[in-house]
Protein backbone atom coordinates (compact mmCIF):
# COMPACT_ATOMS: atom_id res chain seq x y z
CA UNK A 1 0.00 0.00 0.00
CA UNK A 2 1.58 3.43 -0.80
CA UNK A 3 2.31 5.39 2.21
CA UNK A 4 -0.01 8.75 2.68
CA UNK A 5 1.96 11.57 2.55
CA UNK A 6 1.42 14.10 5.61
CA UNK A 7 -0.75 16.23 3.54
CA UNK A 8 -2.42 14.07 1.81
CA UNK A 9 -3.87 12.37 5.04
CA UNK A 10 -4.50 15.37 6.54
CA UNK A 11 -6.82 15.95 4.16
CA UNK A 12 -8.24 12.91 4.03
CA UNK A 13 -8.86 12.64 7.76
CA UNK A 14 -10.55 16.14 7.88
CA UNK A 15 -12.84 15.23 4.38
CA UNK A 16 -13.62 11.67 6.54
CA UNK A 17 -14.32 13.63 9.65
CA UNK A 18 -16.26 15.81 7.90
CA UNK A 19 -18.46 12.48 6.27
CA UNK A 20 -18.70 10.52 9.23
CA UNK A 21 -20.22 13.50 11.14
CA UNK A 22 -22.85 14.27 8.41
CA UNK A 23 -23.87 10.31 8.50
CA UNK A 24 -21.83 9.96 5.22
CA UNK A 25 -20.01 7.33 5.30
CA UNK A 26 -19.23 4.20 7.28
CA UNK A 27 -15.75 3.54 7.43
CA UNK A 28 -13.03 6.05 7.21
CA UNK A 29 -10.93 4.33 4.40
CA UNK A 30 -14.07 3.89 2.32
CA UNK A 31 -14.02 8.15 2.03
CA UNK A 32 -10.36 7.84 0.62
CA UNK A 33 -11.07 4.80 -1.97
CA UNK A 34 -14.20 6.51 -2.79
CA UNK A 35 -11.73 9.70 -3.97
CA UNK A 36 -9.03 7.48 -5.52
CA UNK A 37 -11.41 5.29 -7.82
CA UNK A 38 -11.59 5.88 -11.22
CA UNK A 39 -13.70 3.52 -12.74
CA UNK A 40 -17.22 2.73 -11.79
CA UNK A 41 -19.66 -0.09 -12.23
CA UNK A 42 -23.19 0.78 -12.12
CA UNK A 43 -23.33 -2.28 -9.20
CA UNK A 44 -20.36 -0.45 -7.17
CA UNK A 45 -22.64 3.11 -7.31
CA UNK A 46 -25.76 1.83 -6.67
CA UNK A 47 -23.95 -0.66 -3.75
CA UNK A 48 -22.23 2.85 -2.37
CA UNK A 49 -25.38 4.94 -2.58
CA UNK A 50 -27.13 2.48 -0.82
CA UNK A 51 -24.55 1.79 1.86
CA UNK A 52 -25.29 5.69 3.37
CA UNK A 53 -28.85 5.05 3.63
CA UNK A 54 -30.65 4.45 7.53
CA UNK A 55 -31.17 0.55 7.02
CA UNK A 56 -30.76 0.28 3.39
CA UNK A 57 -30.27 -2.36 1.13
CA UNK A 58 -34.54 -2.50 1.87
CA UNK A 59 -36.06 -6.28 0.85
CA UNK A 60 -38.56 -4.28 -0.91
CA UNK A 61 -38.26 -1.79 -3.35
CA UNK A 62 -39.06 0.39 -6.78
CA UNK A 63 -35.03 1.10 -7.10
CA UNK A 64 -33.85 -1.70 -9.41
CA UNK A 65 -32.29 -1.94 -12.37
CA UNK A 66 -35.14 -1.18 -15.19
CA UNK A 67 -32.76 -2.20 -18.00
CA UNK A 68 -28.88 -3.09 -18.17
CA UNK A 69 -26.76 -4.42 -15.91
CA UNK A 70 -24.37 -4.04 -12.60
CA UNK A 71 -21.57 -5.26 -14.41
CA UNK A 72 -21.56 -2.26 -17.08
CA UNK A 73 -18.73 -0.06 -16.13
CA UNK A 74 -19.93 3.64 -16.21
CA UNK A 75 -18.73 6.08 -18.96
CA UNK A 76 -21.25 8.92 -17.63
CA UNK A 77 -24.68 9.61 -15.50
CA UNK A 78 -27.49 11.12 -16.13
CA UNK A 79 -29.86 12.47 -13.22
CA UNK A 80 -33.40 13.30 -13.99
CA UNK A 81 -37.04 12.66 -12.94
CA UNK A 82 -38.05 10.73 -16.06
CA UNK A 83 -36.55 8.65 -18.24
CA UNK A 84 -38.10 10.83 -21.50
CA UNK A 85 -37.29 9.86 -25.03
CA UNK A 86 -35.34 13.12 -25.06
CA UNK A 87 -33.63 12.56 -22.32
CA UNK A 88 -32.42 9.04 -23.35
CA UNK A 89 -31.34 10.72 -26.64
CA UNK A 90 -29.33 13.40 -24.59
CA UNK A 91 -28.16 10.83 -22.65
CA UNK A 92 -26.85 9.33 -25.62
CA UNK A 93 -25.08 12.84 -27.29
CA UNK A 94 -23.33 12.88 -23.73
CA UNK A 95 -22.19 9.56 -24.10
CA UNK A 96 -23.49 8.41 -21.10
CA UNK A 97 -24.65 4.66 -20.49
CA UNK A 98 -26.64 4.87 -16.62
CA UNK A 99 -29.59 6.64 -16.39
CA UNK A 100 -30.76 7.58 -12.83
CA UNK A 101 -34.33 8.60 -12.54
CA UNK A 102 -36.21 9.17 -9.61
CA UNK A 103 -39.53 7.89 -11.18
CA UNK A 104 -40.95 5.17 -13.25
CA UNK A 105 -39.48 4.79 -16.49
CA UNK A 106 -42.30 2.42 -18.28
CA UNK A 107 -45.57 4.09 -17.14
CA UNK A 108 -46.26 2.41 -14.08
CA UNK A 109 -45.00 2.24 -10.27
CA UNK A 110 -43.44 -0.64 -10.75
CA UNK A 111 -42.43 -0.66 -14.14
CA UNK A 112 -44.38 -4.21 -15.20
CA UNK A 113 -43.52 -4.59 -18.90
CA UNK A 114 -45.28 -7.87 -19.17
CA UNK A 115 -48.76 -6.22 -21.29
CA UNK A 116 -46.44 -3.75 -22.89
CA UNK A 117 -43.95 -6.13 -24.81
CA UNK A 118 -45.52 -5.07 -28.54
CA UNK A 119 -46.31 -2.14 -27.86
CA UNK A 120 -44.70 0.44 -30.11
CA UNK A 121 -44.53 3.03 -27.34
CA UNK A 122 -42.50 0.68 -25.08
CA UNK A 123 -40.79 -0.89 -27.81
CA UNK A 124 -38.82 2.35 -29.33
CA UNK A 125 -38.01 3.29 -25.76
CA UNK A 126 -36.85 0.51 -24.40
CA UNK A 127 -34.96 -0.75 -27.57
CA UNK A 128 -33.07 2.53 -28.35
CA UNK A 129 -31.67 2.22 -24.82
CA UNK A 130 -31.14 -1.68 -25.40
CA UNK A 131 -29.07 -0.70 -29.07
CA UNK A 132 -26.79 2.31 -26.85
CA UNK A 133 -26.23 -0.24 -23.85
CA UNK A 134 -28.11 1.93 -21.86
CA UNK A 135 -28.86 0.73 -17.68
CA UNK A 136 -31.73 2.75 -15.66
CA UNK A 137 -31.25 2.40 -12.34
CA UNK A 138 -34.40 3.78 -10.41
CA UNK A 139 -32.87 6.07 -7.18
CA UNK A 140 -36.60 7.16 -5.65
CA UNK A 141 -36.78 5.15 -2.12
CA UNK A 142 -33.39 5.41 -1.17
CA UNK A 143 -32.48 9.28 -1.83
CA UNK A 144 -35.85 9.86 0.14
CA UNK A 145 -34.82 7.93 3.18
CA UNK A 146 -31.15 9.75 3.12
CA UNK A 147 -30.42 10.16 6.84
CA UNK A 148 -31.93 14.05 5.93
CA UNK A 149 -34.81 13.53 2.98
CA UNK A 150 -32.52 14.36 -0.03
CA UNK A 151 -35.30 15.59 -2.53
CA UNK A 152 -36.46 18.12 0.78
CA UNK A 153 -32.89 19.09 0.54
CA UNK A 154 -32.56 19.46 -2.88
CA UNK A 155 -36.33 21.79 -3.02
CA UNK A 156 -34.87 23.80 -0.40
CA UNK A 157 -31.72 24.38 -2.19
CA UNK A 158 -33.38 25.15 -5.59
CA UNK A 159 -36.29 27.22 -3.47
CA UNK A 160 -33.28 29.68 -2.28
CA UNK A 161 -34.52 28.70 1.49
CA UNK A 162 -31.61 26.96 2.77
CA UNK A 163 -30.98 30.05 5.53
CA UNK A 164 -35.11 28.57 6.81
CA UNK A 165 -34.43 25.46 6.44
CA UNK A 166 -33.76 22.81 9.91
CA UNK A 167 -32.33 19.49 8.60
CA UNK A 168 -35.02 16.79 8.83
CA UNK A 169 -38.05 19.71 9.16
CA UNK A 170 -41.14 19.27 7.13
CA UNK A 171 -41.17 23.36 8.73
CA UNK A 172 -39.39 26.64 7.07
CA UNK A 173 -39.97 29.66 8.66
CA UNK A 174 -39.33 32.31 5.50
CA UNK A 175 -39.74 35.67 5.22
CA UNK A 176 -42.95 37.24 5.43
CA UNK A 177 -45.03 37.29 1.98
CA UNK A 178 -48.42 37.27 1.03
CA UNK A 179 -49.72 34.30 -0.86
CA UNK A 180 -49.44 35.83 -4.44
CA UNK A 181 -45.74 36.49 -3.88
CA UNK A 182 -44.91 32.87 -2.59
CA UNK A 183 -46.40 31.53 -5.56
CA UNK A 184 -44.46 34.18 -8.13
CA UNK A 185 -41.06 33.30 -5.80
CA UNK A 186 -41.95 29.33 -6.18
CA UNK A 187 -43.18 29.89 -10.00
CA UNK A 188 -39.45 31.60 -11.13
CA UNK A 189 -37.32 29.45 -9.18
CA UNK A 190 -38.88 26.44 -10.25
CA UNK A 191 -39.58 27.69 -13.80
CA UNK A 192 -43.26 26.87 -13.54
CA UNK A 193 -45.59 28.47 -15.82
CA UNK A 194 -48.71 28.11 -13.68
CA UNK A 195 -50.05 26.30 -10.63
CA UNK A 196 -53.02 25.46 -8.89
CA UNK A 197 -53.80 27.01 -5.08
CA UNK A 198 -56.25 27.41 -2.97
CA UNK A 199 -57.14 29.93 -0.35
CA UNK A 200 -56.38 34.20 -0.17
CA UNK A 201 -53.91 35.15 -2.43
CA UNK A 202 -53.65 38.74 0.09
CA UNK A 203 -52.93 36.19 2.79
CA UNK A 204 -49.78 36.63 4.83
CA UNK A 205 -47.34 33.68 4.94
CA UNK A 206 -44.81 32.70 6.77
CA UNK A 207 -44.71 29.04 8.31
CA UNK A 208 -44.31 27.16 5.11
CA UNK A 209 -45.24 22.91 5.69
CA UNK A 210 -42.82 21.63 2.60
CA UNK A 211 -44.10 17.85 0.96
CA UNK A 212 -42.58 17.64 -2.62
CA UNK A 213 -43.66 15.23 -4.30
CA UNK A 214 -47.68 12.96 -3.51
CA UNK A 215 -46.98 11.55 -0.63
CA UNK A 216 -51.11 11.33 -0.02
CA UNK A 217 -54.11 13.26 1.37
CA UNK A 218 -54.00 11.70 4.84
CA UNK A 219 -50.16 12.89 5.31
CA UNK A 220 -50.78 15.86 4.27
CA UNK A 221 -53.64 16.77 6.11
CA UNK A 222 -51.89 15.16 9.60
CA UNK A 223 -49.32 17.23 9.02
CA UNK A 224 -51.64 20.30 8.63
CA UNK A 225 -53.28 19.12 11.82
CA UNK A 226 -49.89 19.01 13.40
CA UNK A 227 -47.86 22.07 12.66
CA UNK A 228 -50.89 24.71 11.63
CA UNK A 229 -48.80 26.42 8.74
CA UNK A 230 -49.76 29.23 7.12
CA UNK A 231 -49.14 27.12 3.77
CA UNK A 232 -49.05 24.05 2.68
CA UNK A 233 -46.68 23.40 -0.71
CA UNK A 234 -46.95 20.35 -2.50
CA UNK A 235 -46.26 18.53 -5.54
CA UNK A 236 -50.17 17.26 -5.81
CA UNK A 237 -52.98 16.10 -4.17
CA UNK A 238 -56.44 14.35 -5.22
CA UNK A 239 -58.85 17.29 -5.59
CA UNK A 240 -60.95 15.41 -3.23
CA UNK A 241 -58.79 15.28 -0.46
CA UNK A 242 -56.47 17.89 0.88
CA UNK A 243 -57.66 21.03 -1.96
CA UNK A 244 -61.26 20.05 0.09
CA UNK A 245 -60.22 19.83 3.36
CA UNK A 246 -58.25 23.71 3.00
CA UNK A 247 -61.21 25.15 1.20
CA UNK A 248 -63.88 23.94 4.26
CA UNK A 249 -61.13 25.72 6.92
CA UNK A 250 -61.22 28.70 4.73
CA UNK A 251 -65.11 28.59 4.78
CA UNK A 252 -65.08 28.21 8.84
CA UNK A 253 -62.25 31.28 9.26
CA UNK A 254 -59.02 29.42 9.39
CA UNK A 255 -56.31 31.38 7.55
CA UNK A 256 -54.77 28.31 5.78
CA UNK A 257 -53.53 28.07 2.16
CA UNK A 258 -52.27 24.93 0.08
CA UNK A 259 -49.80 25.64 -3.60
CA UNK A 260 -49.66 22.72 -5.93
CA UNK A 261 -46.72 22.99 -7.61
CA UNK A 262 -46.41 19.55 -10.00
CA UNK A 263 -44.93 16.67 -9.01
CA UNK A 264 -42.38 16.67 -11.46
CA UNK A 265 -40.88 20.46 -10.43
CA UNK A 266 -41.75 19.75 -6.85
CA UNK A 267 -38.82 16.54 -6.71
CA UNK A 268 -36.98 17.75 -9.39
CA UNK A 269 -34.72 19.34 -7.52
CA UNK A 270 -34.05 15.57 -5.69
CA UNK A 271 -32.37 14.16 -8.88
CA UNK A 272 -29.98 17.46 -8.59
CA UNK A 273 -28.93 16.46 -5.05
CA UNK A 274 -28.06 13.01 -6.69
CA UNK A 275 -25.67 14.48 -9.34
CA UNK A 276 -24.26 16.83 -6.56
CA UNK A 277 -23.77 13.57 -4.51
CA UNK A 278 -21.87 11.96 -7.49
CA UNK A 279 -19.80 14.73 -8.34
CA UNK A 280 -18.46 14.47 -4.51
CA UNK A 281 -17.95 11.10 -4.17
CA UNK A 282 -17.02 9.91 -7.15
CA UNK A 283 -15.68 13.27 -8.48
CA UNK A 284 -13.46 11.52 -11.75
CA UNK A 285 -17.04 10.66 -13.34
CA UNK A 286 -19.34 12.93 -15.80
CA UNK A 287 -22.72 13.33 -14.16
CA UNK A 288 -25.40 15.26 -15.85
CA UNK A 289 -28.84 16.48 -14.19
CA UNK A 290 -30.72 17.26 -17.04
CA UNK A 291 -34.45 18.53 -16.07
CA UNK A 292 -36.99 16.28 -17.81
CA UNK A 293 -39.70 18.64 -17.33
CA UNK A 294 -43.98 18.10 -16.87
CA UNK A 295 -45.47 16.08 -19.81
CA UNK A 296 -48.96 17.84 -19.00
CA UNK A 297 -48.84 21.13 -20.65
CA UNK A 298 -51.59 24.44 -20.14
CA UNK A 299 -53.30 26.30 -22.65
Amino acid sequence: MTKLTQTSRRDFLLKSSALIGAGMILDPMDAFSIGQKKSWTVGEIMDTFISQVPNGPFAQTVDTIKIGSRETVVSGVVTTMFTTMEIIRKAIDLKANLIIPHEPTFFSGQDETDYLQNDPVFRAKYDLMAKHNITIWRNHDYVHRMQDDGVRVGVVGDLGWNDYYTPGSRILMIPKTDLRGLINHIKNKLQVPAMRYVGDLNQSCTKVLLLPGAVGGRLQITQIMEHQPDVLVCGESNEWETPEYVRAANEIGIKLSMVEIGHSASEEGGSEFVKNWLNKHMPDLPVHHIPSGNSLQIF
